[in-house]
């Protein structure tokens, strides 16, 4: 049967609410659009941009003529509803002469319920991404997308996308109310749709086109649009451990940490990306081969430029688009827990970038961030600063926390910049910053949010990694927070690492006069759960590479980094190490192009490779080297003293006996016949010496291992003579 035609009321005078609707700047769109009851009769309001004709289809598929209402696009229908379906679709034809139909978003009522309102709301709600963003869902047995975003000083918010045009005035959200939600469904849409938020700020009226905070996925740069992505889509395989890592015993465990970027830890042919499924099988290979029990993926969360390394987060809730899809980062992260391997992920909640499509200015106001420069803005990174004093955004970064954690079984953050929020005057001078409420400098917003973070996260995930990058002097950074800590589980023991990269820069005849650069460390070193790092920031920024920091000829260059590698894994600490380093890199670390492979071919580079892959072994496999890392209870200076020589040895020690003694030769002069103290009688053996023709060395040493004498020495009952190589580190225990 032929529709009816469409009328057209010429001259109607439009009520206010239909007016601001024409206007796209209504916050309630579901008083006015949809189905409402006029005494006996039942009105259906629709607002549609760009449509010529519209009709109302009722149970049994008749159509309806819906009334133009002036020269707008609103369109009307009244009438008796009792055929008209509660979900009723509409069909139309547009402007462009193209035919469809569709059920009305607004015949759905919100979704969200008062309870999750109220605990977000109070920063309580620590799976917001749960209701917040996109998430597909089938209400009353019509399936589409619940969109849902924060933004209290809107006065109107949209969806738009590539469903509408990117028209704001298509799909104007409900208000939620004063806590500044808004929320739609749109039945119809599917996984992979493109949105973003229109936003009409309620004081200025300037309207923005924002990314969606929350959302999972997004376009591949320099495109910036959100993608609809389902959450549940992927089937773990890792169930054996997830389990094993609720009992995971920290201070008694080895972490080996090998941090990559993995933009330029192997690239094709062309200089591309790999994509995460590719990168998984070969980097697991490398990782098991290589014995590092984690590794650490430098930010992944989405960010606009290459260069900022990931640094730069637009995206805290997605997996960045260069490598692939969120479920092929999960098979890489599912491949290494099936192959015993850790994933920790760096993640940067201390600030965001200004990019105008994303968190800056959200709303038109500073939502995410501070208003006041000298609180919201880091000067240096040209970057906003969070305001960590707002519920809703303390809320926003835990939920993060826990979306990483929950939905992609990472097993730890690393947390950057902690030194920056912790300081109100972080890198700012004299007059450019606000004290706190007592006039001191510390930002004692941030601190009570790292402990509630910090807090959640361990109550809710047993065996998570919390692992600060904190370059002060903080007190209780590792410790909990019911003792007064901030509660992190590790941190980055960066004054270990400046005070030994400076020791072993100098040329050898001059370290005598700088020998407490590499003792100082234990008088602290108990004091944090520390992790000793050789981090990318060492190798960037014409800091040269660590083969390059390392003084003398060819041959010595290479002994002091074998020697200082050494010093690294049987120091006291967990261990972390940068791409590139393992094999003696010798470029400066360049995040555009894979990292040199070629270099492997030479038996230098080889040396240090094989050393580092016997570090991990031996640093896993002796309870001696790993059993005690931040307890004093493990370690014991032999001689700590031989400042003119240039001389070090120790012992690390286990809970049932095992021990390793340690002695190491900082100069290039051969120590032979050094007499070092032993705990015990018996026969030692060399686990491993820097020296050895394996790693390129020159092959002194003692083989043959050492017996010990009744000669006490070092404060020890036992003692033997040894012959220490030049440049480099024994590592001895009884056969």
């Amino acid at each position: 049967m032929e529709p009816m035609k469409p009328q057209t009321e010429k001259n109607i005078s439009l009520s206010n609410d239909l007016q601001r609707i024409v206007a796209a700047s209504h916050h309630n769109p579901l008083s006015v659009l949809g189905r409402h009851q006029d005494g006996l009769e039942t009105v259906i309001t629709v607002f549609r941009p760009a449509t010529a004709r519209l009709f109302l289809e009722d149970e049994q598929g008749n159509s309806h003529a819906m009334t133009r209402l002036g020269m707008t696009d609103l369109f009307s229908w009244r009438g008796d509803a009792s055929t008209i379906p509660r979900h009723y679709r509409l069909s139309f034809l547009d402007s462009w002469d193209q035919q469809g139909s569709y059920i009305d978003p607004y015949t759905f009522t919100p979704q969200i319920g008062d309870f999750d309102l109220h605990l977000f709301g109070e920063g309580r709600h620590y799976h917001s991404y749960r209701f917040l963003g996109a998430h597909l869902k089938t209400i009353d047995g019509i399936s589409g997308v619940h969109f849902a975003t924060w933004a209290p000083n809107a006065e109107r918010v949209s969806v738009v996308g590539d469903f509408n045009r990117w028209d704001g005035r298509a799909h104007p959200m409900q208000s939620r109310g004063g806590g500044g939600i808004w929320e739609l469904f749109i039945p119809g849409l599917s996984e992979k749709s493109l949105y973003k938020f229109e936003l009409r700020n309620l004081q200025s009226g300037h309207v923005a086109v924002k990314i969606d905070p929350y959302a999972r996925r997004f376009e591949k740069r320099p495109s910036t649009a959100s993608i609809v992505n389902n959450l549940y889509s992927y089937e773990w395989k890792d169930a054996q451990w997830m389990a094993a890592r609720r009992d995971f015993k920290l201070q008694s465990s080895p972490i080996s940490v090998y941090e990559l970027h993995l933009g330029s830890w192997r690239q094709d042919e062309q200089g591309g990306f790999l994509n995460y499924r590719d990168l998984a099988s070969q980097l697991v290979a490398y990782i098991t081969d290589m014995g590092f029990t984690h590794i650490e993926l430098l930010p992944i969360t989405e960010h606009p430029l290459d260069v900022s390394w990931g640094y730069q987060t637009t995206g805290y809730f997605a997996a960045t688009s260069r490598f692939g899809t969120p479920d092929e980062l999960r098979f890489l992260i599912d491949l290494c827990h099936q192959h015993g391997i850790g994933v920790l992920l760096d993640w940067v909640p201390a600030h965001f970038p200004k990019d105008e499509f994303a968190l800056a200015r959200f709303d038109g106001s500073a939502l995410y961030e501070h208003e006041d420069p000298r609180r919201g803005e880091h000067r240096d990174w040209g970057t906003l600063i969070f305001n960590f004093g707002r519920n809703e955004v303390r809320n926003f970064l835990i939920s993060s926390a826990i979306f990483w954690l929950e939905e992609f079984h990472i097993d730890g953050l690393r947390v950057d910049a902690v030194a920056s929020m912790l300081y109100l005057d972080y890198s700012r001078l004299p007059g450019d910053w606000v004290p706190n409420q007592y006039g001191g400098n510390e930002n004692l917003e941030a601190v009570d949010f790292l402990r509630h973070l910090n807090t959640v996260i361990h109550d809710l995930f047993p065996g998570i990694l919390m692992v600060a990058e904190e370059s002060t002097s903080w007190p209780m950074v590792s410790r909990p927070v019911d003792s007064g800590g901030l509660g992190f589980t590790m941190k980055w023991n960066m004054g270990w690492m400046n005070d030994t990269l400076h020791y072993i820069q100098k040329e050898p005849v001059h370290r005598k006069h700088h020998h407490t650069d590499l003792t100082f460390g234990l008088l602290y070193a108990f004091t944090e759960n520390f992790i000793l790092p050789f981090s990318h920031d060492e190798v960037v920024h014409l800091k040269r590479s660590m083969i390059y920091k390392m003084p003398g000829d060819e041959w010595q260059r290479y002994a002091n980094l074998r020697l200082l590698y050494t010093y690294m894994y049987t120091m006291m600490g967990k261990k972390l190490l940068f791409m590139g380093c393992e094999f003696a890199q010798s470029e400066e670390w360049n995040s555009t192009k894979s990292l040199d492979w070629w270099l492997t071919d030479f038996t230098s580079h080889q040396g240090v490779l094989r050393l580092v892959r016997d570090l991990n072994r031996i640093y896993r496999n002796a309870p001696a080297l790993h059993r005690y890392d931040f307890d004093g209870g493990g370690f014991q200076w032999l001689d700590c003293n031989d400042t003119e020589h240039s001389l070090l040895s120790y012992i690390r020690k286990g809970d049932q006996g095992e021990v390793a003694i340690i002695a190491m030769n900082f100069t290039p002069v051969p120590r032979n016949g050094y007499r070092i103290g032993l705990p015990s009688s018996g026969r030692f053996i060399e686990l491993l010496n820097s020296d050895s023709e394996y790693y390129g060395g020159s092959n002194m040493g003692n083989a043959l291992g050492i017996v010990a004498e009744e000669k006490p020495w070092m404060d020890q009952p036992y003692s033997a003579l040894i012959d220490l190589p030049p440049l480099a580190a024994v590592v001895l225990a009884p056969e």
